[in-house]
């Protein structure tokens, strides 16, 4: 039995979630109706390029990884992009990706490994060798199993001032009893939040 000793890379999660709660609206996961007018705000700008800062590793979703792939890359090579969104997809390009996957079995993207086991397994690993934190960014499934299993360590959330009412909560019932501080909080014009909670161990 090998027993590997944490390098103290901290976990750092980030989502977008409405008054109550939901990271998507009624019409299913590609319903982002109510988060559009928010997430190119200058607050939610300065928000994304807080959440990449000391991290090394992005852990996605296949689904959030396509996505973002398909997105990124463009972005980073855009001279007439926000600096900001630059910033976010040059770091994403250059750093190790690890997608979380049962059914991709060809890696399309450079510096990206795929795996197929519970993420909660994937961030022990993770934790145990290299350096820099581990950002989760968006991608749902993935932050979920990481909150009930008390992995995360920083939660990025952007609030933002609409009730979906209907949609997937990031926090369902039955997760563990944590207690977090508040270490950042910004307001924007349109009356959306960004905030910074970090985990009180």
């Amino acid at each position: 039995m090998t027993i590997t000793t944490p390098t103290g890379r901290k976990v750092t999660a980030n989502l977008s979630i409405t008054l109550d709660g939901r990271y998507h609206g009624p019409g299913g996961p590609g319903d982002f109706a109510a988060f559009a007018p928010y997430v190119v705000t200058e607050v939610a700008r300065d928000h994304m390029n807080r959440m990449w800062q000391g991290a090394t590793t992005a852990l996605l979703g296949r689904v959030n990884a396509e996505g973002f792939m398909g997105y990124w890359p463009s972005v980073a090579e855009n001279d007439d992009a926000d600096p900001r969104d630059r910033g976010y997809a040059k770091w994403l390009v250059g750093a190790e990706k690890v997608v979380l996957s049962t059914t991709l079995t060809e890696v399309p993207w450079e510096r990206t490994r795929v795996v197929n086991a519970p993420a909660a397994e994937v961030v022990a690993d993770l934790k145990a060798t290299g350096e820099g934190d581990i950002l989760v960014n968006s991608s749902a499934s993935v932050i979920k199993a990481l909150l009930a299993a008390d992995l995360v360590d920083r939660l990025h959330l952007l609030i933002l001032p609409e009730i979906a009412g209907g949609g997937q909560r990031l926090f369902d019932d039955g997760l563990p009893a944590t207690k977090w501080t508040l270490t950042h909080q910004e307001t924007g014009e349109l009356g959306e939040m960004a905030m910074v909670y970090d985990r009180l161990r």
